[in-house]
């Protein structure tokens, strides 16, 4: 039993914020260090970073994933993209031409009986129509075909064109323009996410410079961030929970660099921790049975994982994808990171202010330990922190 009270708090809603700063590394820093908490702005990170140590950033990129329909009745229908689902892969989804399926979540559903939707608007391309027709409908998500004319242009460039950033439900407005830039980090690069890895939001050009002056080296990895990132727990037993899946990329690339870094990595975001946590416990079954075609990280299995060292797990991928002339490894993660979880790769960790009773908390509180998150959650309370997607940071050593 894992009581989800036990990591509630009172969240002001005037302490959420809804719009970042002016300066991304002008947030708030809370430093967590073994027990002792101070603070700073973030521009000043690279003071608290050990030299020679690497950071793990997400490079995944927030996809204009809301599109608004109109009735003919007037109705508005929200379709938010949720993950591709003919063709599965992000690339090849975004490459698409002529038609796509996606599973997403529909609001207003009760008001579409069905019909195909249109929307047309301008754009760079000209004019362009997109339609809408529902496939199936799994309860809290639903099979959406799209299609669209001009027919010949990509899926990624219809969704660019047509969709709007998906802010968190908790910013209380309308997407703006500032959002379009903010609402992305510095390291975005692969198109996947429905919501941003918040912990890069808060880096910089000076602030990556001050780091490469230290030799800190920036490392990337991919996990397309999901809805289900905001999805309350409802269990008041934490471990009842259904945690969500989301895809995640472990390159080639980062993998013969990680080696000479293990026992000193920052992740950049819960995001990063997730992502290379989950790489280690995806080694350790393909160690056991190379033959596994799943390539996927289930909810509670490290439970029942061997734990052999990072370092030989790391060299296995390294090796596996050399063998089998792989440029990385694509896998799914269910990994829930509860207090009593063995951390494997990460040292320290980069990391906003989450809600409370959410998983991320629940990650937080095991990474500096059961009974230390409330200390780091009642100083930024009492300090004027920021707290959430916009909010400010902290950088957590335990």
């Amino acid at each position: 039993m894992l009581s989800i009270k036990d990591f509630d708090y009172t969240l002001p809603e005037n302490r959420i914020a809804q719009y970042p700063l002016p300066d991304r590394d002008k947030s708030k820093l809370l430093i967590f260090n073994r027990g002792k908490i101070d603070e700073d702005i973030f521009a000043n990170i690279s003071a608290y970073l050990p030299e020679g140590s690497c950071l793990i950033s997400n490079n995944t990129k927030v996809i204009n994933a809301r599109l608004i329909f109109k009735k003919n009745s007037g109705a508005s229908i929200e379709i938010f993209c949720l993950e591709p689902s003919e063709p599965a892969d992000y690339t090849l989804a975004f490459q698409k031409k002529h038609e796509s399926e996606w599973l997403c979540m529909v609001g207003n559903l009760k008001k579409w009986k069905g019909e195909r939707l249109n929307l047309t608007f301008e754009s760079n391309q000209g004019n362009i129509t997109i339609y809408a027709q529902l496939l199936e409908n799994f309860g809290n998500f639903q099979k959406i075909r799209f299609s669209w004319l001009p027919a010949d242009l990509p899926f990624g460039t219809i969704l660019e064109a047509a969709g709007r950033i998906p802010l968190p439900p908790y910013i209380k407005r309308e997407t703006e323009e500032i959002d379009k830039i903010r609402y992305q980090t510095i390291f975005s690069k692969l198109e996947g996410s429905v919501a941003a890895p918040t912990a890069g939001l808060h880096f910089s050009e000076k602030v990556l410079d001050d780091l490469s002056q230290k030799n800190i080296q920036n490392l990337s990895i991919t996990l397309h961030v999901g809805a289900g990132t905001f999805r309350p727990v409802k269990h008041e037993d934490a471990l009842k929970h259904d945690m969500h899946s989301e895809h995640f990329f472990v390159s080639l690339d980062l993998l013969k660099q990680l080696k000479k870094y293990l026992g000193n990595i920052t992740a950049v975001g819960t995001t990063s921790l997730r992502a290379i946590e989950s790489a280690y416990w995806l080694g350790v079954k393909m160690m056991q049975s190379v033959s596994s075609k799943s390539h996927r990280v289930e909810q509670w299995e490290y439970k029942t994982l061997p734990q052999p060292q990072p370092h030989e797990v790391v060299e296995f991928l390294e090796n596996y994808c050399i063998e089998n002339n792989l440029t990385g490894i694509h896998a799914e993660t269910q990994l829930m990171i509860v207090p009593g979880y063995p951390f494997k790769m990460v040292s320290r960790l980069i990391t906003n202010f989450h809600q409370p009773q959410s998983t991320l908390l629940l990650l937080v509180a095991a990474f500096v330990g059961v009974n230390r998150w409330r200390e780091i959650y009642n100083y930024a309370l009492e300090n004027d922190f920021r707290f959430l997607s916009y909010g400010d940071s902290s950088l957590l050593i335990p």
